[in-house]
């Protein structure tokens, strides 16, 4: 599958498939084209090359990486939740509880953390029982031990659904250890391979010392080039000094 736009390639030769019951992290640098990627699959923009097939009948609960809500548009988490569709109390109720924040229900949206926002858009994505749990950078703004807290939770919901999730993850390295599958992508697949416990880096170990957040694993990459402290591509042939690669105009 490919993807130009505006006269820009943006995707080339990308092979994906997701399976039922099973976790794939789609990592990469700034301006991979990551976002672009979760558009396709989602059916929001077209490819330009070969195709997506989709299950008949399937159906796609998505978590976006952010949304904003006015300051002054009155709207409680209930209302929230509720926009498109209508869903009894108890079953919002139990939405939330299952991500951790019942108690958030009749709250304000605007007077709730960040974190507990990013759990209110996974309670919401589960409100369609998906087949498929499409989650952009669900654990965006945390520590790595909060990561691992998001990890664990997906991996259950995963495990008590059936359902296939694709994730996306602004680390390059720290990934989820409950992943079946680690995509690195660079508009096309860099490299494809599965988390190392993060108990055999060094690098982890000397960080963290032997109480290594739970739900965290190690991804090694193997590809033809390296990464500089913001995630953009140094190529092997480079000079020292030479620019790097990656705009952040699409992640």
């Amino acid at each position: 599958m490919g993807l130009v736009l505006g006269g820009r390639r943006i995707l080339r030769d990308v092979d994906l498939r997701i399976e039922p019951g099973q976790i794939t992290t789609l990592i990469g640098p700034n301006g991979a084209g990551k976002t672009s990627l979760l558009r396709v699959l989602l059916g929001l923009v077209p490819p330009t090359e070969g195709v997506v097939h989709r299950r008949r009948g399937l159906r796609i609960g998505y978590m976006p990486q952010r949304i904003a809500v006015d300051e002054i548009l009155p709207i409680t988490v209930r209302r929230f939740l509720s926009l498109g569709r209508r869903v009894p109390r108890e079953r919002l109720q139990a939405a939330l509880r299952e991500v951790g924040v019942g108690w958030l229900l009749d709250q304000p949206v605007q007077s709730v953390s960040g974190g507990e926002m990013q759990r209110i858009l996974l309670a919401r994505a589960l409100l369609r029982e998906p087949h498929l749990l499409v989650l952009d950078e669900p654990a965006q703004g945390v520590d790595v031990s909060g990561q691992g807290e998001v990890f664990q939770l997906i991996a259950s919901l995963r495990d008590r659904y059936g359902c296939g999730v694709l994730m996306v993850s602004h680390e390059l390295h720290l990934v989820m250890a409950a992943a079946d599958s680690v995509v690195c992508l660079n508009r096309h697949v860099c490299c494809t391979g599965h988390p190392e416990a993060v108990s055999r880096d060094p690098a982890y170990r000397r960080l963290f010392g032997d109480s290594m957040p739970p739900g965290v694993a190690f991804y090694p990459h193997h590809h033809d080039h390296h990464h500089d402290l913001r995630g953009n591509v140094i190529p092997e042939s480079a000079p020292e000094g030479a620019p790097v690669h990656g705009d952040g105009n699409d992640d």
